[in-house]
């Protein structure tokens, strides 16, 4: 018996997809098709897929050419699937030709032409609607968002406006954009989701006029360190049925979710111990260490809660600038202490203490690839990781277009009790910093 295996993503099935099946189902006489599982694609950066894997599969399912599917999990599973199933021919499209020549030495690897005149890409193209992003800003650095935002289908940064002139002017040169403003009202105007990189002193305003506008927001956190503020702009979202959304990507990208899965669920143990700190020194940007404690709070509360019995705080000032803090909070049956160095140094880590496990993130510990886990007397930590490519804006714009399809407004990656609840933080030790 010969056997046949293909593999693909099956999104928004069409003929094509059926042409290929259907000529891969001629070279043998049993078809495995691989369709590739949701983790894998998003890992891989393809944010595209309109279908879920279920409805994939029972699509391929329905075609009546196929006797067996399995799901594509993970890089480099192909090889371990050609021994598994004694494969004899590897078929797929010839847009793939000479990417899988080196499995020749497991089977005979065939390359089958394309139905002309129809992909998936061309049908999600004709389906989807475009959102317009554009770009307030009071600097250069775009934070990656122009290029991230073209891997997620129907969305695109189109303009550009800063106070200054010539920033506004510098920024559509090195981002190649097709639109630069003179006036915040003409940004507002010309685009759908309004993308607010400014410092924290201008944040409030900016964002308060475009949701009255209408327009969905995405704004470096926090908006303010005033709770109230915080609570008027959750308000007039909410009024207007627009999405109010913090940058912080760490909650989109897998690997969290896996941290706070572990944590949460008590898989290891009763947590006595969160310890974060972060530090980062950037002359353009002042009171970064707002940022930069809204980055480290967020992680503590979504794993220890919001309910601590009390907290102190220890800062030293240079000039008007926070330069470090040390932050400790005492729970019922937890410490937490955050450092934060805004021109002081300090190490970027992330250690989560628990009766039965310890977790370890190290360096850029908000947007890393990977977590450690020690258990007591284990000689080697157990490491769980992602594919994560980028800074993972890409993966925040694809939670906002599952929000914007579903209809939905509140973000499920920061909650607004959280948002609020670090602003509180931050107004007592701003309170401290005066």
């Amino acid at each position: 018996m010969k056997k046949v295996i293909t593999y693909g993503t099956f999104d928004m099935f069409h003929k094509g997809h059926y042409n290929i099946l259907k000529r891969a189902k001629e070279y043998g006489d049993y078809l495995i098709v691989g369709v590739t599982g949701e983790n894998y694609d998003i890992g891989r950066g393809k944010l595209s897929v309109n279908d879920t894997l279920a409805t994939r599969i029972e699509n391929v399912k329905n075609t009546g050419l196929v006797d067996e599917i399995i799901v594509e999990e993970y890089l480099g599973q192909k090889i371990g699937d050609l021994i598994k199933y004694d494969i004899d021919y590897f078929v797929i499209g010839d847009d793939w030709k000479g990417k899988f020549d080196h499995l020749s030495r497991y089977c005979e690897m065939v390359y089958l032409e394309r139905t002309k005149g129809i992909s998936s890409t061309e049908l999600r193209e004709k389906s989807f609607k475009n959102y317009n992003i554009g770009v307030v800003c009071d600097e250069t650095d775009d934070n990656e968002i122009v290029k991230e935002a073209k891997l997620v289908n129907g969305f695109q940064v189109k303009g550009v406006y800063s106070p200054q002139k010539e920033i506004s002017e510098k920024f559509k040169e090195k981002y190649d954009l097709e639109n630069i403003y003179y006036e915040y009202d003409e940004l507002i105007e010309n685009s759908d989701i309004i993308y607010v990189r400014c410092t924290i002193e201008k944040r409030v305003d900016l964002i308060r006029q475009a949701l009255k506008k209408g327009k969905h927001i995405i704004y470096d956190p926090p908006a303010s360190y005033k709770a109230s503020e915080i609570k008027e702009l959750i308000q007039l979202a909410k009024e207007n049925n627009v999405i109010l959304m913090e940058n912080t990507k760490m909650v989109h990208i897998y690997v969290f979710n896996q941290l706070l899965w572990m944590t949460q669920g008590g898989l290891i143990g009763d947590i006595l111990s969160f310890n974060c700190s972060i530090s980062k020194n950037d002359e353009e940007r002042s009171n970064l260490f707002y940022d930069l404690s809204s980055l480290t709070l967020l992680p503590m509360l979504k794993i220890l809660g919001q309910d601590y019995e009390k907290s102190d705080y220890m800062v030293t000032k240079d000039g008007d600038d926070i330069e470090f803090a040390s932050m400790n909070f005492v729970y019922p049956n937890a410490r937490a202490v955050i450092n934060v160095g805004n021109k002081l140094r300090v190490d970027n880590q992330l250690e989560i203490i628990g009766t039965e496990a310890t977790i370890r993130m190290k360096e850029n510990w908000w947007r890393s690839k990977s977590f450690s886990l020690y258990k007591p007397g284990g000689s080697e930590a157990e490491i769980y990781n992602t594919n994560f490519e980028g800074n993972g804006f890409k993966y925040l714009i694809k939670s906002m277009s599952t929000m914007l399809k579903n209809g939905r407004i509140e973000s499920m990656g920061v909650f607004e009790d959280e948002s609020i609840k670090i602003a509180e933080i931050l107004e007592e030790i701003h309170e401290i910093n005066e």
